[in-house]
């Protein structure tokens, strides 16, 4: 896409403005890091456009502090308190699901992944929030945990002005034939391969 130009526009009946502005469902994969970092900063451009951002992440555990969820956190605040930006929830599995009230259980993670997807889906068909990032979502559609069959269709049947993005490695075929934007990442050179450990600041 040369200057942000369509190399070619489909005879779809839209106006550029309607193929413009029509909800994307975007996929970040790959074996490189950097995947959920580019989800994030997709989710503080829609902050700053005023979307209401939900995070919902399948893998993290509570234990691991994550930087970008205080700073949305933050900015969830900013929004609560002067009207700027747009809402932010924060949800990880690790904690257990706010709605289950079961913060702080070891139950079953396939159970608690199912739950998560639930409660997205229901969020998805009230349309509760303008950006979806599901973080590390392709581990429990790998592990079998999640039927993709259902999320592709619940994904690709979402109402009204929804985006989605989604991160983790190993997606499901499935569910890069019906994404819209699919970045596959890929590892040139690491520090980690030199012997480094992950920093503060770079990788957390």
């Amino acid at each position: 896409m040369p200057q942000g130009q369509p190399t070619e526009v489909p005879k779809d009946g839209l106006t550029t403005r309607q193929r413009r502005n029509r909800p994307l469902l975007m996929l970040h994969t790959g074996e490189m890091k950097g995947k959920s970092t580019s989800a994030f900063g997709l989710a503080l451009r829609g902050w700053n456009q005023g979307w209401d951002i939900g995070v919902f992440q399948f893998v993290k555990s509570a234990k691991w502090k994550v930087g970008e969820e205080s700073a949305f956190k933050a900015l969830g605040r900013l929004h609560d308190e002067t009207g700027e930006g747009g809402a932010v929830e924060w949800h990880k599995m690790g904690e257990g699901w706010s709605w289950t009230r079961k913060q702080g259980t070891e139950d079953d993670h396939a159970t608690a992944a199912r739950e998560g997807w639930a409660e997205i889906a229901r969020r998805i068909r009230s349309e509760r929030h303008g950006l979806y990032v599901l973080d590390e979502f392709t581990y429990p559609l790998h592990w079998g945990w999640i039927d993709v069959d259902e999320v592709v269709d619940t994904l690709t049947a979402r109402p009204g002005h929804q985006h989605v993005v989604i991160t983790g490695r190993y997606a499901p075929r499935k569910l890069v034939d019906a994404a819209d934007l699919v970045v596959e990442m890929t590892k040139v050179k690491h520090p980690m391969d030199a012997g480094q450990k992950g920093q503060r600041g770079i990788e957390w």
